[in-house]
């Protein structure tokens, strides 16, 4: 596989050359990644708006407003992007009733979740990777259904970026399935979300990490004014929300309160995404989500998946939950003209970038275990290959305890490696690579003897 090679020169008072960086970019997901169109995105959220409100609770028969023509319109998109994958994409709206709950359901609800599956071509490779965005938006009142919620940002952003991902990837092949998700239910407390989540653990799938888009497509703040489309937040839980009982005693002993599955996703979204897409720094916000509050990953990783948020980096509360006004001089509501296009493209590339290299990779080592028999100021690490895919070697990662990203990696073709490190001061992991270079998810050992 031919490789593009960008040169990162350092300088230092514009004269000397202090050091030299060399990041490897693998040239298809380079040529998905700069696919990403501006143009695309505005049709798409040109549509979504289009159809007034696409409240959860909205009218489901019309054909032109309302969640229901919404939901179909996103459906039919995916169809078309099918017709282009040699029959590896198939799209489908999965429906289930909720009742009324007292709460923020107030009839019986048909909901429906939006959903493409490009199937991967190994069909030995029972890896899952999710996407999605929430396709349901809201004024004030969360049970208002009739008046006009354009969502351009909350979420049609997300959802925009789902189906651009869904548009360049499907003309690709992975060895892993990909499953595109515009989910309904969002603001009426993750309902398709939760629904998916539930049948996802319940099937079995072997879901190894979803992504969560909401809001990525505003460069501006309320309050503080702050305009920048330069940085990019990724929310990721720290101790596991999945049978922490269960864990806790081994999180604690061996101090990996900062190395959950999602944590390790996050990393890697910061490592993968700041590879591809220019001008563009991905942070590592230390929370499952914003403070108190809730998004569509919540449900995955209460049933034990690897999920994580991304989300633009300062929001703008004018512009979110708000009924569509103008007062003392400030125009209120989620409208499409308080949107930077560029920054919802260098998002949408940053998911591309992630979900093709995690998909085209082998699979995570297996039995990664660091040797305890012997206290030792160098770190023993071994495991097994990987289930599925060809592998050329592994990274051993390292990074000190205070850092929030791996600092080295040593590669072998080996399956052990001893570093002179000490496990006292250091955390390690390790990765599959593929002979195409791309890793697979980090996996922290576990204690061998």
């Amino acid at each position: 596989m031919k490789k593009i090679y960008s040169t990162v020169l350092v300088i230092s008072l514009g004269l000397s050359v202090q050091s030299q960086t060399i990041v490897n970019r693998n040239a298809d997901i380079d040529q998905m990644v700069k696919s990403v169109n501006q143009d695309s995105l505005k049709s798409y959220i040109s549509k979504m708006v289009s159809f007034g409100t696409r409240n959860t609770l909205s009218d489901i028969k019309s054909k032109t407003r309302g969640i229901g023509a919404a939901r179909s319109w996103v459906v039919n998109k995916f169809n078309q992007f099918a017709k282009q994958s040699d029959g590896r994409l198939t799209a489908f709206l999965d429906t289930t009733t909720f009742q009324p709950d007292g709460k923020r359901v107030d009839q019986p609800t048909l909901l429906g979740n939006a959903v493409a599956i490009l199937k991967g071509t190994d069909p030995n490779d029972k890896r899952i990777y999710v996407v999605s965005g929430h396709l349901d938006s809201r004024v004030t009142d969360v049970m208002n259904r009739t008046s006009d919620a354009p969502g351009a940002n909350d979420d049609g952003s997300g959802v925009a970026g789902v189906i651009e991902a869904a548009r360049i990837m499907s003309q690709h092949k992975f060895s892993a399935t990909i499953i595109f998700v515009a989910v309904s239910g969002e603001e009426q407390s993750l309902l398709g979300s939760g629904f998916m989540a539930a049948k996802a653990k319940k099937e079995g799938w072997n879901v190894d990490a979803m992504l969560n888009n909401d809001m990525i497509g505003s460069n501006n703040s309320s309050e503080t004014q702050i305009i920048d489309n330069t940085r990019l937040r990724v929310f990721s839980e720290g101790l596991p929300g999945f049978e922490l009982d269960k864990n806790a005693k081994n999180i604690r002993q061996f101090g990996l309160e900062n190395d959950g599955k999602s944590r390790q996703l996050a990393r890697y979204v910061k490592e993968i995404g700041e590879r591809y897409v220019d001008q563009l720094e991905v942070k590592l916000i230390y929370r499952n989500d914003r403070f108190l509050r809730g998004g569509d990953h919540t449900p995955f990783v209460e049933n034990g998946f690897t999920a994580v948020r991304i989300t633009e980096m300062n929001e703008n509360f004018e512009h979110q939950h708000q009924d569509l006004r103008t007062e003392k001089g400030v125009r209120y509501g989620d409208l499409q003209e308080f949107m930077d296009f560029e920054y919802l493209r260098k998002n949408t590339a940053v998911n591309i970038a992630v979900l093709a290299n995690l998909a085209k990779a082998p699979s995570a080592p297996t039995d990664v275990k660091i040797d305890v028999k012997n206290l030792s100021n160098s770190s023993l690490l071994y495991w097994k290959a990987p289930i599925n895919g060809s592998v050329k070697g592994y990274y051993v990662l390292m990074r000190e305890t205070i850092s929030p990203v791996w600092e080295k990696k040593f590669f072998t073709t080996a399956t052990e490696l001893r570093i002179p490190y000490s496990k006292d001061n250091y955390l390690f992991a390790v990765q599959s690579v593929g002979k195409d270079d791309h890793e697979s998810l980090p996996v922290v050992p576990g204690i061998g003897r």
